[in-house]
């Protein structure tokens, strides 16, 4: 394996092998190349594949890193049968791991399930219900957030109660106890629950960590600023015997602390880890020599920091542009005007330009102009490919196929579409089911039994049980999970749910859709997985259900994106639109009034990833107003406009003066029609 393509530092870090490591990665400095070289540098020294622990955060990442390493370790070959290979995964992954092979120890059944969001927020809702809050006091999408909250700083429902902050949190501590046990009663954890029960088994059995610990010489983590307290606890854990973890980030992109991630993880590591070496890469590859000068003036605002300089790879001046708009409307207007221009008649490919926003709520305008100028574009966010009714349902379906113990499954679709098995039955089963402990289908028999169930009924749910049996035998011996798949929604006649519920041709079209991506994506599991099983398709989408990073489609596009910056991080484009420099946009209006250094410096540096996102092309912009309930208020350039430029921008004109803007000549043939696509999941 020749290092003969990396830089100094990066041969450095690559070839570092015992004691503790921090890689600081700066934008673009190639942190993914270093992390896989390093992790075969070590293999070729010696130690076993199977030896290393590499971790990151989503499943999109550690396949590319997968794939990477198998490219250097074994290049131009298949591995071969008994072959070691590197342990790559992602946190979630590896802690579920750890949980199936200790049920035993943490409390937890053999085959325990996975609550994903639709499970949380019924087991929200019917917890505020027995602590009888008052209507709209607490949402469960608020006591969720609250309980996620608490899990990842580590704290259990008695240690959440001595943490509160107000009455509302006093409230949402309560119902945390009595969440958490609902949880355990139904034999289930939610995603935070993974993490959080591996910490507390490395805490309370010394033994069972130096098992799980023995198992890797050397831990690698990347997107190390990304991870919050329970993630650092596990790690430190696995790591505390040999000490010889390497960690690769970059504090600039900090950006996730609404969601738990601590920036003092990678700001300490030195502390955390005495005498960790300490390797700054400051070279990159990716943007244009204006966007890194920009960039390294803004970002050293931050007090909080590493000290680095980005230096550029590139030869490519580019100015960077700034322009003032009038509003909104006119903002969206000018910028689609310039892209239209851009793609119509200089023949750039509309895929390599992205607009970047702080908020969801900021796409209106540009989508109602990129659909009057038929510029092909996609929304990255909205609502998730997998809380769409019908993936629900054939998920739910196949979970109830998987495991006939699976009452949550089976209770989202044991009448869907309708077979003649009405709610009251439903309920009067499930409630005997708590109250004995038996299963869903155990406590239905004996209603049956007892005559308690109507014939029809009864007929009807026999029926059913006895199709997830025959499908179930199927699954078990198929290596076609798709066309078993297929063949099941056939027979439960899913179309026909689709038809009942939604009127308009064209949603029947897309909900079928839906229905048929989950069919690829069980293909696509087929395809990829050493050992396929139907456990182990469903377990890898729970997995992946909760992961932005998935919605992120892969290779280059053939439409505009527009995207908030959190989802831009880690993505690159040849031409960058960042949009809504204002006072109150960004920096949020939330953190402008929060009044923190902290909050403010978290701001700081999503301006910093939204400008590192652009190769070649920056254009930057801010309204004088904005439109608000019929009313423009006067708007103010951001704070971030003037450190980053060193020079102040003009605020709202006086009402007779107008702002200039740029309107490019109009192409010819602009008018031509073109595909437009508006999609809030890219998968």
């Amino acid at each position: 394996m020749s290092l003969d393509g990396l830089n100094p530092p990066q041969r450095e870090a690559v070839r570092h092998r015992e004691g503790p490591l921090l890689v600081l990665a700066g934008a673009g400095t190639g942190k993914t190349r270093v992390i896989t070289h390093r992790l075969a540098e070590l293999v070729r020294g010696g130690t076993s594949a199977d030896r290393t622990l590499s971790v990151t955060f989503t499943n999109k990442a550690a396949k590319e890193m997968r794939e990477r390493a198998a490219a250097i370790l074994h290049p131009g070959r298949k591995r071969r049968r008994g072959e070691a290979t590197p342990v790559i995964s992602t946190f979630h992954a590896l802690c579920l791991r750890i949980l199936r092979q200790e049920t035993a120890h943490v409390g937890l059944p053999e085959r325990f399930a996975i609550f994903d969001r639709g499970d949380q927020e019924s087991a929200a809702r019917g917890v505020l219900r027995e602590v009888k809050l008052a209507d709209g006091a607490l949402k469960p999408g608020d006591l969720l957030a609250r309980i996620s909250k608490w899990k990842t700083a580590g704290l259990s429902p008695a240690e959440a109660v001595g943490a509160v902050e107000d009455d509302r949190d006093f409230l949402a501590a309560l119902a945390y106890r009595k969440y958490a046990d609902k949880l355990r009663a139904e034999g289930g954890v939610d995603f935070d629950d993974l993490l959080l029960l591996v910490l507390r088994l490395f805490r309370e059995r010394p033994d069972r960590l130096a098992y799980h610990a023995g198992r890797f010489d050397f831990v690698q983590v990347d997107e190390y600023q990304d991870t919050n307290g329970v993630q650092f606890g596990v790690l430190k854990a696995l790591v505390d015997g040999h000490r010889n973890l390497c960690v690769v980030g970059d504090d600039d992109q900090s950006i996730y602390g609404w969601r738990g991630a601590d920036v003092e993880h990678i700001l300490h590591f030195a502390s955390h880890f005495p005498g960790a070496k300490v390797i700054r890469l400051e070279e990159n590859y990716r943007c244009a020599a204006p966007v890194i000068e920009w960039s390294n003036r803004l970002v050293t605002f931050n007090k909080d920091r590493h000290k680095k300089t980005l230096t550029p790879a590139r030869r490519v001046t580019n100015p960077v542009k700034v322009t003032p708009y009038q509003d909104a409307d006119v903002e969206a207007e000018q910028t689609v005007l310039e892209i239209d221009f851009l793609t119509k008649q200089r023949g750039v490919n509309p895929g390599d330009v992205a607009i970047l926003h702080r908020t969801a709520d900021q796409t209106r305008p540009f989508e109602e102009h990129l659909r009057k100028r038929q510029i092909p574009y996609e929304v990255v966010g909205g609502q998730s490919f997998f809380d769409r009714k019908e993936v629900k349902d054939v998920l739910s379906l196949l979970r109830a196929v998987e495991s006939e113990r699976d009452d949550r499954a089976l209770l989202r679709i044991v009448n869907v579409p309708p077979r003649g098995i009405g709610q009251t039955t439903v309920k009067d089963t499930l409630d005997e089911a708590v109250r004995t402990g038996a299963s869903f289908w155990d406590a239905a028999e004996a209603r049956i039994g007892r005559g308690e169930i109507n014939p029809k009924t009864a007929t009807a749910l026999r029926g059913f049980r006895s199709l997830l049996a025959e499908f179930r035998r199927k699954a078990a011996t198929s290596r076609d999970l798709s066309g078993v798949a297929a063949s099941l929604l056939e027979r439960v006649d899913y179309e026909s749910e689709i038809d009942r519920r939604y009127d308009n041709p064209q949603e029947r079209i897309a909900r079928s859709g839906g229905v048929e991506a989950v069919l690829d994506s069980i293909r696509s599991y087929y395809a990829e997985a050493k050992t396929p099983t139907l456990a182990g398709y469903l377990q890898e989408t729970t997995l992946g259900e909760r992961e932005v990073e998935d919605k992120k489609e892969e290779g280059p596009g053939k439409a505009v994106v527009l995207m908030t910056l959190h989802s831009a991080k880690g993505l690159e484009f040849p031409r960058v639109y960042l949009v809504g420099l204002e006072e109150g946009v960004l920096p949020h209006k939330r953190s402008v009034e929060l009044g923190t250094r902290a909050a403010m410096e978290e701001e700081r540096r999503l301006c910093y990833v939204g400008l590192t996102r652009a190769r070649d092309y920056l254009t930057l912009s801010y309204c004088l107003g904005r439109r608000a309930r019929g009313r423009t208020k006067p708007c103010h350039p951001s704070r971030f406009l003037a450190e980053m430029s060193g020079k102040q921008w003009p605020g709202p004109p006086k009402e007779e003066s107008k702002p200039k803007v740029f309107v490019p000549r109009r192409a010819k043939g602009s008018g031509r029609s073109a595909k437009v696509t508006h999609t809030r999941n890219r998968r």
